[in-house]
């Protein structure tokens, strides 16, 4: 099947929505299918060799780009993109940029729309209305049960009505199914050999950074590495972290590298609090379905997670350790008992590579283009 994806934003970036549509792309092109993804702005100018190392791919995919007037906010973006996934043939559009979605649908070409959010503002729930009216409207995907509920709710859709579809993010489990030992990992990176506390990942409003620098503090005998982040974020983190030996940051690493990284941790941190903030600044906390959690789990190590119900989604207390969010003894006492017990984080681990499992990106590309190869209406 001829698939176009359009991208909602640059193309590379580092974004976590961006990374999730490339992989998405590559999971539609290792299944089989003829990929096009079509991005906003201009030619970035990278080989695919560097653009699958920044993103992890595995699998290649044609990318076009085509330019946009930021003040039209993506519309002129989205009708050249339909128009371009028209002239070159494309059985399918797939998007999360709702603009492109409502357009495709409108013209009669068959479109998945991907949903991570309620739709917000005047033009928001217009567009999302408009597309579940529109005649090439195939498949509208979410990430999260809580969002399913209430979209469903919102916008009077059937309990089951096959049109929505449940699809939590996913992972590359071949990236992660031979990894080192943590201290074999930290020896080929050249990090500090300990108990190593690792968090990857942006280090926006809300992911719990604050909280981790104070176990840091608390907890001197163990090492702690944060991976990723904006340059800005990372500094502004450094300065605040100046006094602790014990924290590494390491800032932004391509996507194909990350394993590695995560590799070098014995547990990972997911101190998310009730408000969290995304690439945009919005909060996002309600419906996040973080990669993290995912790579994590396919990591094979222990994950200490604040309790978000919107966690327990994949979470609970074979696979992690749920804590409450900003109660630092508690997230103290965890850490000292997971470094005592290696047979708890035996189990923990492995009870994570069993989830995970069943969230590769193939499995979720398969099932988000499951039944609609022939163009049936679902």
């Amino acid at each position: 099947m001829k698939i176009v994806v359009i991208a909602q934003g640059s193309i590379p970036a580092q974004t976590a929505n961006s990374i999730q549509n490339m992989k998405m792309a590559g999971a539609m092109a290792e299944l089989g299918n003829e990929v096009q993804m079509i991005a906003p702005g201009v030619k970035s100018g990278r080989a695919w060799t560097q653009l699958a190392n920044h993103y992890g791919l595995s699998h290649q995919f044609d990318i076009r780009w085509i330019p946009f007037i930021p003040f039209l906010r993506r519309y002129d973006f989205a009708l050249r993109a339909v128009r371009a996934a028209q002239d070159w043939g494309a059985e399918l559009i797939y998007t999360r940029l709702p603009q492109a979605a409502t357009l495709a649908a409108a013209r009669r070409l068959p479109t998945v729309f991907e949903l991570h959010d309620l739709p917000s503002g005047t033009m928001g729930p217009w567009l999302l209305r408009r597309f579940l009216n529109a005649p090439g409207a195939r498949r509208l995907v979410v990430n999260t049960n809580h969002l399913a509920d209430e979209v469903r709710k919102r916008y009077r859709l059937h309990e089951k009505n096959e049109f929505l579809l449940l699809a939590h993010n996913g992972v590359d489990l071949e990236r992660y199914s031979k990894l080192p030992a943590p201290k074999s990992a930290r020896t080929s990176l050249g990090l500090p050999e300990g108990f190593t506390v690792g968090y990857t990942g942006h280090l926006y409003a809300g992911r719990g950074i604050e909280l981790i620098l104070e176990l840091a503090g608390r907890l001197p005998g163990m090492q702690f590495l944060l991976v990723g982040g904006r340059p800005e974020d990372v500094a502004q983190q450094k300065q605040q972290a100046r006094d602790l030996s014990n924290v590494q940051f390491v800032g932004f690493v391509p996507n194909a590298e990350l394993p590695r990284y995560q590799a070098a941790c014995d547990v990972f941190l997911m101190p998310h609090s009730r408000k969290v903030s995304g690439s945009s600044g919005a909060d996002i906390a309600e419906f996040t379905n973080p990669l993290k959690m995912f790579e994590y789990l396919a990591c094979g190590r222990p994950i200490l997670a604040s309790d978000l119900p919107i966690f327990r989604e994949i979470l609970n207390k074979e696979n992690a350790m749920i804590l409450p969010g900003g109660k630092l003894q508690a997230w103290v006492d965890a850490l000292n008992a997971l470094q005592n017990s290696p047979k708890r984080r035996a189990a923990l681990s492995k009870a994570g590579k069993n989830t995970a499992a069943q969230f590769s990106w193939e499995q979720r590309a398969r099932r988000v283009l499951q039944g609609l190869e022939k163009g049936a209406k679902i």
